[in-house]
């Protein structure tokens, strides 16, 4: 058995495909499928239930193989990323990605990172949270950056998160519209409003749950371009919900008035990893300093 195998049969196992494992390794079906068998040959037992309609399922005892050899494989990525943290120059790349509306302060703290570490290469990614944790989930990020709601713990089991910021939902309304002058926005209010909503299913869920009691909610779209909220509101077309946060960056033609929502739980901004996932030295010094800047 050797660490190429181990990350096969991990790949399978994570994909349920030796198509996609394939394709994710970049490697060829017939290199991945052969490699396998002849790990399956030396150990005498079969790792996979290989099927048309169903996939490939790890059987009983592979499923005991795979556990071990994802945790040898965390076990040699720990070990690299010790010796490269005695290097005197962090090297290497930095992949994260980040809901929209506070990408504007994930940019203060990359660049700089960037400043104090010049050699590594980072990417930026915005995205919803469901693709963040899809992202995450294989391997395609090494930091998601999201809303962290009160139950996130709970029903996403294999991530852990860390708060940065607590903040709490806003209505961003037009600088010219009578809703500006107002110190806080009712839900009543917003029944009678034209909304224009960023395209994830909790907000858009929550938003609908909070003005049904009032009536309908008008929404003229729902989109994943950020530049379409802002431009709808600066126009005047319609309003839009958010985290305050997300408005910082804005303070010409988009107010902020705060959502009034008596018995509403605080809103959280933070970090995620994938808990099978061991993350990189660059992501741990990250990290650290998101810690520090926010």
């Amino acid at each position: 058995m050797n660490l190429e195998q181990m990350e096969y049969i991990v790949e399978v196992a994570s994909t349920g495909s030796f198509t996609k494992a394939a394709e994710n390794a970049h490697v060829t079906l017939s290199a991945i499928s052969q490699s396998i068998s002849l790990l399956e040959k030396e150990l005498g037992l079969s790792l996979f239930t290989r099927s048309r309609g169903l996939g490939a399922l790890p059987t009983v005892e592979g499923k005991q193989i795979i556990k071990k050899a994802n945790e040898v494989l965390l076990k040699v990525n720990e070990l690299k990323e010790e010796a490269k943290s005695y290097s005197s120059t962090l090297n290497g790349e930095l992949k994260i990605a980040s809901i929209p509306g506070p990408m504007h302060l994930l940019v203060d703290a990359v660049s700089k990172f960037k400043e104090d570490y010049p050699n590594v290469k980072i990417e930026i990614f915005e995205k919803g949270p469901k693709e963040i944790l899809d992202d995450l989930a294989h391997s395609r990020i090494d930091i998601g950056l999201i809303v962290l709601s009160e139950h996130f713990e709970e029903k996403n089991e294999h991530f852990s998160f860390e708060k940065l910021l607590e903040g709490k939902m806003v209505v961003g309304v037009n600088k010219n519209s009578p809703l500006a002058f107002e110190k806080k926005i009712t839900p009543e209010q917003l029944a009678g409003q034209t909304l224009v909503l960023y395209d994830d299913k909790v907000l858009v869920d929550d938003t609908n749950a909070l003005i049904a009691k009032h009536g309908k909610a008008n929404i003229l779209f729902t989109t994943n371009n950020t530049k379409a909220i802002q431009n709808a509101v600066k126009r005047g077309l319609a309003i839009t919900v958010g985290l305050e946060y997300s408005f910082r960056d804005d303070h010409s033609e988009i107010v902020p008035i705060e959502l009034d929502m008596p018995n509403a739980s605080p809103v959280h901004y933070g970090w995620v990893l994938h808990k099978g996932k061991h993350p990189t030295q660059i992501s741990k010094r990250f990290i650290q300093r998101l810690q520090f800047e926010f």
